[in-house]
């Protein structure tokens, strides 16, 4: 046994710990750490991610995105009339935008549209080199914000906002992924040429090319599309009316961009580089000459079917009935006879300024600023010497012109204001080298012209000048319309098949203080509804209103649109009502139609962007169906009398104008017309209202704040000229038509008493005889409250409400009031019968007719 054997057994060595295990514990924790710490990130960053994405607005509306359009008003012919907006924008669609338009801002803006999913990393991330060297060098760049297309739509159609922090960048760049994922290409790049601001008040692509080159998008150059693309950067530095030299450097850049993006070739780029940077002055399309009236309307009627906002920026294309000849010939006409009134009756006005030195006036009358209503044919001169020739001078066109003024107009001037040297005033130069002096009527006046079948109007003046006052007084003066009623008081008589022969008596009557009387003070006994009518008397017209009671009268009045109420008062059978030119000639409208209602219209139809119709007039509306294989037209407009009490008034009113008071009106006129003058209480409104068979034309003059036009400055006379050259106008390109004969009707000619006449005679009518009448009528009865509703009328015409509230003929006050009359204080009348007398009235204290005059 050996020694090493004897030894007892060695301990076990001690315990060794694993190798590494502390670097193992300390990967592990810093593992956990990390696992911890991205979690954390992931929690902070999805937080962050929600709080950004928690308000952004919905894509959706990029789906059916509209951008604000201008809205456009065309004539009947289809003549651009005005254009509406707040902003110049014109809609394109993506396929009818040029590819050199499109490839120009691609290359200025975002070279890799087609390809990046909404935001571009490489752009970004050279973007941000860029500013962190910009901001290390201290060069105070404002920093690159590297935003594709997609993210400037994001930015200004739905975040707007044009603040560059990170927050905005960050919530733009998620909403540009979101719109890539719901819009295709093309869409977002429409909306943003048609949505981005390119200065001078032009929005997208189309606009701009109008605005700087005068051009259309198909009709621009590749250098032109390229100055197009230079702007979305800096409208305002790179403006080439501005900053030619900027612009300049600035379209060179984008055309060098084309050429590397080969969207044109280097060649193209250099030959481009060499056209001039000369854009052409654009002026805004302003309403066509002489519109602006029925334009302001047209805008009034879309806003109550749209909203403001879709009025104006929503593109509809508003298709009107305007006549745009008509319009001019009317507007011309009117500020013509306007013209003619204020020289006889207002006489000169004075000067409009004055210059304080005559030396130097060749460059300081340019300066002076035109009196809003000067017409574009005036010129404003200086008067340069006063006796003994009066001469004046004036500048137009760089160049310094003078005159002598005509004698004429020497002495209109001297009769009030003196002219001295130095005046301002207004001249038209003349063809014989002379100048006429002119002023601004204080006259004012409106017209009318109308469709008698479809109530389409063809021409509407609101009076002397649209830019000196905007009060329409075609639609919003509330005016008597004076003997210009009395149509409708006779036309409720056929309907009772009262004949135009009979005879109603024309004498003396009185209600307590009111006692009315005849134009010419005279009475002429029993009378004829014809002649009373042709030469408007007013003692007749208010013994047939009598006879056929108020309610009668009122009625036919509110159901022919010419008031919206009326007073139970016998004046107002005189025409002391209130109404417009516009109402009265859709009253007449429905005489010359044959006895249908009609509803003036000035739109025909509006069509929205994409060009489908959206709205189209149903007013006045008349359907044809087939029966039997023939057409047959459906007349759907409501009835205000039938077609044989139409003629019958019609053939009555037709020798108004040829024997009776319009007889101004028919001068040269070989055409089937009728009409009625209307003269108001104390000469205050002069109308003329007449028709042929097919239009309908009203003309009314007077004052703003109703004052007398002068003694016998009546409607026939003041208004019937005017009338006279517009239906010559309407008759130059219209074939001739008779009003046609209703069945059942027969043309009588009969000795009315004073005239031989021609009137329509019903079946059971006996051509020119009188036959006794029920009631008040023949002369022989006692005019009671119980037939005429006189227990209504006032005292006097000053106790006499009018059928409106308030008086609305002040442009002050330009909103129509339809509100109800307060009701009427009943009093007791005392009727004054009395025996025929053909002499003269000379009784005192009587009121010419409480509105009819003439």
């Amino acid at each position: 046994m050996t020694r090493s054997s004897m030894l007892p057994d060695s301990p076990p060595p001690p315990f060794q710990k694993p190798r590494f295990r502390r670097w193992r514990f300390l990967l592990g924790a810093a593992l956990s750490l990390c696992t911890l710490g991205l979690a954390t990130l992931v929690l902070v960053g999805w937080g962050l991610y929600a709080h950004l994405s928690a308000n952004l607005p919905s894509v959706e509306s990029l789906q059916h995105y509209q951008p604000p359009v201008v809205s456009r008003l065309y004539t009947a012919d289809d003549q651009l009339m005005a254009e509406l907006s707040h902003e110049r924008r014109i809609y394109v669609p993506i396929r009818a935008i040029p590819p050199r338009v499109r490839n120009a801002f691609l290359a200025a803006e975002d070279q890799n549209f087609y390809s990046h999913g909404g935001v571009d990393p490489l752009a970004m991330l050279r973007a941000g080199v860029t500013d962190i060297i910009s901001i290390l060098t201290h060069q105070g760049k404002r920093p690159l914000g590297a935003s594709t297309i997609t993210q400037q739509v994001a930015k200004v159609m739905l975040l707007n906002n044009n603040s560059l922090t990170i927050d905005r960048k960050i919530r733009e760049a998620l909403l540009a992924m979101r719109i890539e994922h719901t819009l295709s290409k093309d869409r977002i790049l429409e909306i943003y040429l048609n949505g981005i601001y390119l200065g001078n008040g032009a929005y997208g692509v189309e606009a701009a090319a109008q605005t700087y080159f005068n051009k259309t998008l198909d009709q621009l150059s590749n250098a032109e599309a390229a100055m197009l693309a230079s702007m979305p950067k800096s409208p305002s530095n790179y403006n080439p009316f501005l900053h030619p030299k900027a612009a300049m450097w600035r379209r060179n850049w984008v055309l060098d961009r084309m050429s590397e993006t080969r969207a044109i070739t280097p060649e193209d780029a250099q030959q481009a580089k060499q056209d001039p940077l000369i854009p052409q002055g654009y002026t805004r399309f302003g309403p066509l000459q002489d519109s602006e009236w029925f334009a302001a309307e047209v805008r009034r009627q879309l806003t109550t079917l749209y909203s403001e906002e879709q009025t104006t920026e929503g593109g509809l294309d508003v298709h009107t009935s305007l006549d745009a000849h008509l319009q001019q010939v009317s507007t011309h006409l009117l500020r013509e006879g306007l013209i003619n009134y204020a020289r006889t009756h207002e006489g000169w006005h004075g000067p409009v300024g004055h210059l304080s030195s005559l030396t130097t006036w060749q460059d300081d009358l340019p300066s002076q600023k035109p009196p809003a209503g000067m017409l574009s044919s005036w010129r404003l001169a200086v008067i340069l010497s006063p006796a003994p020739v009066v001469h004046v001078g004036w500048v137009s066109g760089h160049t310094a012109h003078t005159a002598t003024l005509r004698k004429a107009d020497e002495s209109w001037s001297r009769r009030t204001h003196p002219l001295l040297p130095g005046q301002i005033v207004m001249i038209e130069p003349q063809s014989d080298g002379s100048a006429a002096l002119e002023q601004i009527p204080q006259v004012e006046g409106a017209t009318v012209t109308l469709d008698a079948h479809t109530g389409r109007v063809l021409a509407l003046v609101g009076g002397w000048s649209f830019q000196q006052s905007q009060f329409n007084r075609a639609t919003q003066a509330q005016r008597q319309p004076g003997s210009s009623f009395k149509p409708l008081v006779y036309l409720a008589a056929m309907e009772r098949d009262i004949s135009p022969s009979e005879t109603f008596d024309d004498s003396p009557i009185s209600f307590g203080d009111w006692k009315p009387q005849n134009y010419e003070h005279d009475n002429w006994g029993p009378t004829t509804l014809h002649d009373a009518l042709r030469e408007s008397r007013n003692l007749v017209t208010i013994r047939v209103a009598a006879h056929l009671g108020m309610k009668a009268v009122s009625d036919i009045a509110v159901r022919s649109g010419m008031v919206n109420n009326m007073p139970p008062y016998l004046p107002a059978a005189l025409g002391a009502v209130e109404t417009t030119v516009l109402k009265e000639a859709g009253a007449y409208a429905a005489i010359a139609n044959g006895g249908h209602s009609i509803t003036p219209s000035l739109i025909d139809y509006i069509q929205n962007p994409d060009g489908t119709i959206i709205w189209r007039n149903q007013a006045n509306h008349r359907t044809v169906t087939t029966e039997n294989g023939l057409p047959v037209i459906h007349d759907d407009r409501p009835v205000l009398a039938s077609p044989q009490s139409a003629y019958q008034i019609t053939t009555m009113m037709r020798d108004v104008i040829a024997r009776g008071t319009g007889v101004r009106a028919g001068v040269g006129i070989d055409r089937p017309i009728a009409g009625k003058t209307g003269t108001s209480q104390d000469y205050h409104d002069a109308w003329f209202a007449g028709f042929s068979p097919d239009v309908v034309t009203v003309v009314w003059i007077g004052y703003d704040n109703p004052r007398s036009l002068g003694k016998n400055e009546t409607g026939g006379h003041l208004s019937g000229p005017i009338w006279n050259g517009i239906m010559k106008a309407v008759f130059a390109t219209r074939p001739k038509l008779d009003f046609p004969t209703p069945e059942g009707m027969t043309l009588a000619e009969y000795d009315t008493g004073r005239i031989r006449a021609i009137d329509a005679f019903k079946q059971d009518q006996i051509p020119g005889a009188s036959v006794p009448l029920h009631g008040f009528g023949d002369g022989t009865q006692t005019l009671t409250a119980a037939d005429t509703g006189a227990d209504m009328i006032p005292d006097s015409e000053t106790d006499m409400p009018s059928s409106t509230p308030n008086n609305t003929s002040n442009p002050a006050n330009p909103a129509n009031s339809d509100a109800p009359l307060p009701p009427p204080t009943p009093m007791a009348a005392t009727p004054t019968p009395s025996t025929p007398n053909t002499t003269p009235n000379t009784t005192g204290g009587g009121d010419i007719g409480v509105g009819g005059l003439y």
